[in-house]
């Protein structure tokens, strides 16, 4: 049995620090285990998650957007709750809840990243999502082409994310049959 150790810190996110215990526990399960399986819907139930959180994060991006073509009333009320900021946040959780966790949690479940077309589509959607985030300080700036360029990516994405849905089912029912 493979013991290792970790110390916690008040630094590491707490997110973090529960990824790193079920690591920890699963280095030490034995293949025969129910768990290793178990683990396996882990991505999927995460990808699920991110699909809410991503259209999530489009409502603040299109009410962050509606700032400059709406009434004082409505104008102030979306200030007030800062959709921007939120938007910019959220943003930055679905980059990491995303990528590096969905890879992550590919990583522990099969040894490798690239399992196919659905391990090719996740990498592209990860840098894209990398991309979309770059244009950032570009939007804070007000540059049209960045906005076009934030939008249509996050089209893009949004189009991508739902085709892995099917390949993604294909592979949970070949985890099921024990493939």
């Amino acid at each position: 049995m493979l013991l290792l150790k970790f110390t916690f810190s008040a630094s590491q996110p707490l997110l973090f620090q529960g990824l790193a215990l079920i690591y920890i526990y699963l280095s030490q399960q034995t293949k025969e285990s129910f768990m290793p399986k178990l683990i396996s819907f882990l991505h999927p139930t995460l990808m699920w998650g991110v699909l809410g959180l991503y259209l999530y994060t489009a409502y603040l991006g299109w009410q962050s957007s509606r700032l400059k073509s709406v009434n004082a009333e409505t104008r102030k009320e979306l200030v007030r709750n800062k959709v921007g900021l939120k938007h910019y946040q959220v943003g930055s959780v679905l980059l990491v809840l995303g990528s590096a966790l969905g890879l992550t949690v590919t990583y522990i479940n099969t040894g490798r990243v690239f399992n196919g077309t659905h391990g090719k589509i996740g990498i592209l959607m990860m840098v894209l999502i990398a991309l979309t985030a770059s244009l950032a300080p570009f939007l804070q700036r007000g540059a049209a082409w960045a906005r076009i360029g934030h939008i249509s990516i996050g089209v893009v994405l949004l189009i991508l994310y739902l085709c892995q849905i099917p390949t993604g089912g294909q592979i949970v029912q070949a985890i099921l049959k024990g493939g």
